[in-house]
């Protein structure tokens, strides 16, 4: 969505539109074999099921294409074709109504857009019309850059965003897109109140150092001191844990899907589950303090830690102690889902009948749960350059990225991320409620920042970085030419075989059963992650790959020896995962009677959930009355990911299968016993 992407192959004088430029068609598709797309020319077509229709677009490098497209009868899917043919995108999303689309090139050159039904109904078909409705260079000027990068979500019928820029107290740019209620027809303005969802965790950090600086709280207090129905586990979790990602506590969100709750759907979660949740929890995942593990958990934990040492609920006490006092307005903790949020947008998810409304998420207190506004955030921003609540002590404290056990960073201050864009520091925090978008950005050398919000579940709050770069590039350091740094790096000089050195398997650190696995197929490279689908990835030089279809890339990394000893996944920041040692060795391809041995029913206690694996069509399948029946994939011997989830089968001295441990990224090593 917006974001740039490396150069593909030129082709003659004219290379192809990058997929920073197609991530944007998310269903905005064009119709009639062959025909160019021209500003202000709309295209009637039709689809029925089995048909492919063909459009193309001619740009300049660096140029903006801006189009919408009015799926009037017709779900639509479109794949991404280079001038070479090769599949750099498909996108699909909203089934009914108008999408907007649009983006810009990284060269000069010609895609081609192939449209066709969406699913597999072959009854499916109906009509559409696609219109062109801006080709230009891309803005120099950061006002008109903001004005580019946001006006797909612009216009009556979308759910919609804003953007403000601030420096040394001086509003640089402030301006709203789009509608905050679709059904009422309110159109998002700048008192809109937005969920910032994980943005809001630096304030609930705040709030701890509120109380840390009244002697009410010691960082280093243990955690059962104020919630003292916590389990006693064989490693002290103090309260700085919770409020830097280190506690090694299960992630609630994470946790609770696992059991069949249906987040998605608006499944109720009270907040005093988070105490039952760790209740039950047997073991820490990590010793606290040793390994960074993004928590909402610790959040919604240190939450109550505030409430305790205060004597007031949550909201009570940010609005007496830190909304009030510095005069936000228009901020507010929403205390549940079923609280009245006066003057809010609602958030929208596109569906195949068009957008829905979708609601927040339940429990979100301490995590999320904290609506705001785009002044309001400045407001916050200015406390952070001149303090008028909390000390200047508390707050760089906040800034300074956290030190683990064996003296490496996280990159991680106090419900801040901590790090730099081009030589100048940042401190930011991105959030994402069910629908909600949020980006806020500071950089406390030039007392500058920008924040973005929407209320549109496919906005990228990652653009909040392009331009910060646009209204403050003045004080940072000139950007590395991209010819420069890639060498004039042309993907078609790859030798395919190189990649067989980087192809295997991968663990993240910070969460070791999520795998990264790299393979080959001639010359096209793939990366799937566990429980995930396959998903192509390009050379943007001779050690890094960026993914077509994710905004991430990879960069492979050396040992002294020049061996592979594993990779940076560049994604919300950079995590590190380490190669495993066996990445050589035969994939598992188990028999349709070694498959047999895990079927059968198992429940964990933890979760008081059932599982059941059943064997249909040669695939070990996993059957939950709540959650969506997935296929397992094999990994190694004895372990299965599917449904965004993997598994690691257990089996007694007999070799009989007696259980399995479940993760899911945050959440790791569930335990299930076999029950029949």
């Amino acid at each position: 969505m917006n974001t740039r992407f490396a150069r593909h192959p030129r082709h003659s004088s004219r290379s192809a539109l990058c997929a920073g430029l197609l991530a944007l068609l998310a269903a905005a598709e064009i119709a009639a074999q062959g025909t160019e797309l021209e500003v202000g020319r709309t295209l009637q077509g039709t689809l029925a099921a089995g048909d492919t229709a063909r459009y193309t677009i001619e740009a300049d490098e660096n140029d903006f294409v801006l189009g919408e497209v009015d799926q009037i009868s017709v779900d639509v899917t479109a794949r991404v074709l280079d001038p070479e043919g090769t599949q750099v995108g498909r996108f699909g999303g909203l089934g009914r109504g108008v999408e907007r689309f649009g983006g810009r090139t990284s060269g000069a050159g010609v895609h081609t857009l192939e449209l066709f039904v969406a699913g597999d109904d072959a009854e499916a078909g109906g009509r559409y019309e696609v219109t062109l409705l801006r080709h230009e260079p891309v803005a120099t000027d950061p006002e008109e850059l903001a004005d580019q990068i946001m006006s797909r979500f612009d216009g009556h019928h979308s759910p919609g965003g804003a953007v403000r820029a601030w420096r040394d107290g001086r509003t640089l740019f402030s301006k709203t897109y789009g509608m905050a209620n679709l059904a009422y027809g309110l159109p998002f303005e700048e008192d809109t109140r937005t969920n910032i969802g994980s943005t809001s965790k630096q304030f609930t950090a705040f709030a701890v150092m509120l109380q840390a600086e009244r002697g009410l709280l010691s960082l280093e207090d243990d955690i059962r001191k104020h919630i003292p129905e916590l389990p006693e586990f064989d490693q002290t979790i103090q309260v700085k844990h919770l409020v830097t990602h280190t506690s090694g506590l299960r992630e609630f969100l994470n946790l609770l899907r696992m059991t069949g709750r249906r987040l998605d759907h608006g499944d109720w979660i009270d907040r005093s589950e988070l105490v039952d949740i760790v209740q039950r929890q047997p073991a820490l995942q990590n010793e606290p303090g040793a390994e960074w593990n993004y928590n909402n958990t610790a959040f919604g934990l240190a939450a109550v830690i505030v409430e305790r040492t205060s004597g007031q609920d949550f909201h009570v006490f940010m609005e007496e102690n830190v909304f009030g006092p510095l005069g936000m307005t228009g901020t507010m903790v929403r205390p549940s889902t079923r609280h009245i949020v006066p003057n809010m947008s609602e958030g929208y998810t596109p569906g195949p009948d068009g957008y829905r409304q979708i609601g927040d998420l339940g429990g979100a207190v301490g995590a999320g749960a904290i609506y705001s506004t785009i002044g309001d955030l400045q407001t916050w921003a200015e406390n952070y350059a001149n303090p008028r609540v909390g000390t200047r002590e508390s707050i760089d404290e906040m800034m300074t990225s956290f030190v683990l056990s064996d003296g490496e960073e996280t990159g991680y201050g106090y419900g801040l991320s901590v790090d730099e864009q081009r030589g100048l520091k940042r401190v930011s925090h991105g959030g994402a409620d069910v629908a909600h978008r949020s980006m806020f950005v500071y950089f406390p050398e030039i007392n500058a920042g920008l924040t973005t919000q929407s209320n549109h579940a496919q906005f990228n709050s990652g653009v909040a970085y392009e331009l910060a770069a646009a209204f403050f590039g003045d004080a940072m350091e000139e950007e590395e030419d991209a010819a420069d740094a890639s060498g004039d790096f042309d993907p078609e000089d790859f030798d395919p075989e190189a990649f067989d050195e980087f192809a295997g398997r991968y663990a993240l650190d910070a969460a070791p059963n999520f795998i990264l696995t790299f393979t080959r197929e001639d010359d096209t490279f793939y990366t799937q992650a566990t429980g995930q689908q396959r998903l192509e990835i390009v050379p943007t030089s001779d050690s890094t790959f960026r993914l077509l279809a994710v905004e991430a890339s990879v960069t492979f990394l050396r040992d002294p020896e020049g061996d592979i000893e594993g990779l940076t996944l560049h994604q919300n920041g950079d995590n590190h995962a380490t190669r495993l040692e066996d990445d050589e060795a035969e994939a598992w391809e188990p028999t349709a009677e070694d498959l047999g041995d895990f079927g059968g029913r198992f429940f964990s206690e933890e979760l008081e959930t059932f599982y059941t694996f059943t064997v249909e069509d040669g695939d070990l399948v996993l059957h939950q009355r709540r959650l969506d029946r997935a296929e397992l994939e094999p990994g190694e011997e004895d372990q299965f990911s599917g449904g965004g989830m993997s598994f690691a089968f257990e089996r007694d001295r007999n070799g009989q299968v007696i259980g399995f441990y479940l993760s899911n990224g945050r959440t790791r090593d569930v335990r299930f016993g076999r029950v029949r």
